[in-house]
């Protein structure tokens, strides 16, 4: 017979959330974990499935109050009293657990001052981060918001250290992609095992790489051609206009259908998993190399 793969769940952990799960992060101590929905951040204990301590509550007395909710959360590799969620408005907020019982009160803020000659009706929204991700030292953070990832430095709150983009020339189409409701896709973030690449998804099942140390970047796409056992996944380009060369794609060609949401990175060896759309596809690296 064909081996058949089930899963059938160990324990459920009932009665949690009110709103949708954004995000569920292992605390380092291997006891604890933590659920975030939009507006709350509960701390579980991996034995106790009826209840959770809830760590923080955004949740206004009035509805009609609310500015913004919580977005993606994560605990800190080394350090099991630290953990970070991020926003809609684009913050991040660093959190100690040893401060409070309850860390509406945050330790550290991280939000970038918004340049007022770029300001137009979508800019909070493509600001909303969508996923944020320690680095495996503990001294950075990664975060995705809709056009660019962006790599912060724990010690500085002003700014990001890194800003890189991810598909900028959809700027121009901000106002389709709103209507199409393309804008609020969640697109999520990885690093390599050593922090030194990222790499995040975008539309026509491309997903993109960064390497922080040579600057260089690369557009490889996940696709059921490029998906034959040792197949080599050629660098795509896209253009806006003007002369193309042979292998391009045009930005009016890209399939808004297809979009890579999620990745993964292999913690110590270079092998990612993309999902896209039904299809989850594991390329590992042929030379070794940080970028391919």
């Amino acid at each position: 017979m064909d081996l058949m793969v089930e899963v059938s769940p160990r324990r459920i952990f009932a009665n949690g959330h009110t709103y949708h799960i954004n995000s569920i992060s292992v605390n380092s101590d291997c006891e604890t974990y933590m659920s975030a929905d939009d507006l709350r951040i509960n701390l579980w204990h991996l034995a106790v499935t009826d209840r959770s301590f809830n760590i923080v509550d955004i949740k206004p007395a009035n509805m009609e109050d609310l500015t913004e909710v919580i977005t993606a959360s994560e605990f800190h590799p080394h350090h099991c009293n630290l953990f970070v969620y991020s926003s809609s408005k684009g913050s991040l907020r660093l959190c100690d657990m040893r401060a409070a019982a309850l860390c509406d009160k945050h330790s550290k803020l991280f939000e970038e001052p918004e340049d007022p000659s770029s300001r137009s009706f979508f800019s909070e929204i493509i600001s909303s981060v969508s996923d944020v991700k320690f680095s495996h030292s503990g001294r950075y953070m990664l975060t995705r918001d809709y056009l660019t990832v962006k790599v912060w430095d724990l010690n500085m709150e002003a700014r990001p250290i890194e800003t890189y983009q991810v598909h900028d020339y959809l700027r121009s189409k901000l106002c389709s992609l709103y209507e199409n409701d393309c804008i609020f896709d969640k697109f999520e973030c990885a690093w390599n095992g050593s922090d030194s690449v990222i790499m995040t998804g975008a539309y026509n099942n491309f997903f993109r790489m960064f390497d922080r140390n040579s600057k260089r970047d690369v557009t490889l796409e996940a696709s059921r051609e490029s998906s034959k056992p040792r197949a080599v996944l050629k660098p795509r380009r896209v253009c806006i206009g003007g002369k193309r060369r042979r292998d391009d794609i045009s930005v009016d060609s890209l399939d808004f259908a297809k979009k890579i949401l999620h990745t993964a990175w292999h913690p110590a060896e270079n092998i990612i998993a993309i999902a896209a759309t039904n299809n989850l596809y594991i390329f590992q690296d042929k030379v070794n190399s940080d970028m391919h």
